[in-house]
């Protein structure tokens, strides 16, 4: 019987996303190495999108930094650049992409009242570099 001893000072799983031997599919329509979520998203409530929209839109604003292509289509449609990904909004949920007077963009999410022209900003989100020590 072969001796599998580990020389490792921490144990480790032989099964850990880290070791995948098969490369993530990128057939699927928008998806790609860096991806705004696993699969496809449809957030069908406030709640939900309270919960998972910064995290999605925080990709994003990474991506944007990196991919001129996607920030020049992120800019311009943020919600059908969401859309192309995979990623469903409720009716109600308006995105606003504001650079003027800004020195990165700033995405508002904000929901339409029902019956009014009105909006309630529901967040609003923007990188920000942070160095510690």
């Amino acid at each position: 019987m072969p001796n599998h001893a580990s020389t490792a000072l921490v144990p480790f799983s032989e099964y850990l996303p880290a070791r995948r031997k098969t490369a993530p599919r990128t057939d699927a329509p928008g998806a790609d190495a860096y991806a705004l979520s696993s699969g496809a998203t449809r957030l069908e409530n406030n709640a939900q999108v309270e919960r998972y929209l910064p995290d999605i839109l925080g990709r994003a604003l990474a991506r944007s930094w990196i991919d001129a292509d996607f920030r020049a289509k992120f800019l311009q449609d943020p919600r059908g650049t969401l859309a192309a990904h995979r990623i469903e909004l409720p009716p109600a949920i308006v995105m606003e992409v504001v650079t003027k007077g800004q020195t990165r963009p700033m995405v508002v999410v904000s929901e339409r009242l029902k019956g009014s022209a009105q909006t309630r900003r529901l967040m609003y989100l923007q990188l920000v570099m942070v160095a510690g020590k």
